[in-house]
């Protein structure tokens, strides 16, 4: 069941179109990954989903209606969130329940749930300008979850933190798919492919790729081949990019990945130039395409 609806959606600012006119639906219950490079469009497109911008053009439809006021259905937490320094945990989230038209009594109850669920709770009377990045992060994820949200949109939630915190975060995300839809935007596509059912792949304003995340990558997955010499291949690689089975050859000092068509002629031929031309390898790996090669493919395009 769609959730939320976009249909032609763009933003410009004066003579720059951020975002070009986008269309994407996302289901109920499912966790959406948007990727792109700096620039793209996401936060742009974040904003305007949760109601902080307002679009040039087109319509958002959430659960099929438009124009209504989503800010009780939606959570949202920007790339970098602010906070009152001089407030405790547990203070700022009263007040941003109470700013949510929550009760009092239910909004220091919900609270107390939310700072024990993300790790806060013996923190909750600490000042937040004593917090951790970490710790802020989390406690920003309970303030977009206060209200109980049907729509939770989250903007690089993870970019700032070091890979403990980063973990932390992403375990939190994966608990609260269970019970809220998540849109959120990161450039760590490995956390994308990890915790993502769907995906919306933005450039230069546009999504180039969207769908289930699986289908997408087995769609567009190709065989290739990982070599590791000891010393420069670059001639012999030249030379190979005009073969009929190599449709694509990347470099990187004396690391080669080949994109096949044709894995079985690719290997054999291969296999057998490189033992006649005496070029010294360390590692001759087949593997196949990722989602990582894909968004390369897509920015370059």
């Amino acid at each position: 069941m769609a959730l939320l609806q976009a249909t032609d959606l763009a933003k410009r600012f004066g003579n720059t179109n951020a975002v070009k006119g986008i269309s994407f639906t996302i289901e109920e219950g499912k966790c959406v990954s948007l990727l792109g490079p700096n620039g793209a469009g996401k936060t742009s497109t974040l904003k305007m989903l949760s109601g902080l911008l307002k679009p040039t053009s087109g319509t958002i439809l959430f659960q099929g209606k438009q124009n209504a006021d989503l800010r009780p259905f939606i959570g949202y937490l920007p790339q970098y969130p602010a906070f009152y320094n001089w407030m405790s945990g547990k203070e700022f989230l009263v007040l941003v329940g109470v700013l949510a038209k929550l009760g009092r009594k239910e909004a220091e109850k919900r609270s107390e749930e939310l700072l024990e669920r993300v790790g806060l709770g013996e923190a909750k009377k600490r000042r937040i300008g004593g917090y951790s990045g970490g710790m802020k992060q989390r406690l920003g994820l309970a303030q977009a979850l206060i209200h109980r949200p049907k729509l939770l949109i989250l903007d690089e939630p993870v970019s700032a933190l070091d890979p403990l915190g980063r973990r932390e975060v992403l375990d939190m995300m994966r608990e609260m798919k269970q019970e809220t839809t998540i849109l959120f935007s990161t450039h760590v596509l490995h956390d994308a492919q990890e915790i993502s059912d769907d995906l919306l792949i933005m450039h230069d304003g546009k999504i180039a790729v969207s769908g289930d995340m699986n289908q997408v990558i087995r769609q567009h997955q190709q065989p290739i081949i990982k070599v590791e010499f000891e010393s420069s291949a670059d001639n012999w690689l030249q030379t190979i990019k005009s073969y009929h089975f190599v449709s694509e050859v990347t470099i990187q000092g004396y690391e080669a990945s080949i994109v096949l068509t044709d894995m079985d002629m690719g290997k054999q031929t291969l296999l057998k130039e490189i033992a006649e031309h005496g070029l010294p390898i360390r590692k001759f790996e087949i593997a196949q395409t990722s989602l990582e090669d894909l968004f390369m493919k897509v920015v370059k395009a």
